[in-house]
C-alpha cells in the first residue's frame, strides 16, 4: 500500500494513504471474498448484472462506479457490510443540547377559541 507523509498546519507529520492504495485494498478484499465463496468473476458479474470487465477492474485495483460496486457487494452477499465502515451518523451530542430548548414539553391547548356553551 502506498503512503504519503504530509506535514499538517500544526507541524505534525500526518500519514495519508493514497486513493490508489485504497482502491487496490478494496479490490483485493473483493477478490478474496469471491475466492472464499468459490465463485468465478463471470458468476459474480452475471449475478450483479455488470460486465465481466467491471469485476476484473475492481479486483485489479482500478475501481468502478459506486452503483456497480454496490451491485457486486450485493452479489457477494456483503452489502450489509457498508454499515460497518460507514454507520448511520445520528445526531451529535452538541446538536441534541441545542435542540433540547426547542422541544415541546407540553400541549398548548386551544388558544383563541372561546368555549361555546351548548
Amino acid at each position: 500500500m502506498y503512503s504519503i507523509l504530509n506535514i499538517s498546519a500544526k507541524g505534525s507529520i500526518v500519514n495519508t494513504t493514497t486513493d490508489v492504495s485504497h482502491l487496490e485494498m478494496i479490490g483485493a478484499r473483493v477478490r478474496q471474498e469471491r475466492l472464499n465463496q468459490n465463485t468465478t468473476q463471470s458468476e459474480v458479474a452475471s449475478t450483479a448484472g455488470v460486465a465481466l470487465n467491471v469485476v476484473k477492474q475492481l479486483e485489479s485495483g482500478k475501481g468502478c462506479a459506486l452503483r456497480n460496486f454496490i451491485r457486486i457487494l450485493r452479489a457477494l452477499g456483503k452489502l450489509d457490510q457498508i454499515d460497518l465502515f460507514l454507520p448511520e451518523p445520528g445526531i451529535s451530542p452538541l446538536q441534541l443540547v441545542a435542540l433540547e430548548g426547542r422541544r415541546r414539553k407540553g400541549a398548548s391547548g386551544k388558544r383563541g377559541r372561546k368555549a361555546s356553551g351548548a
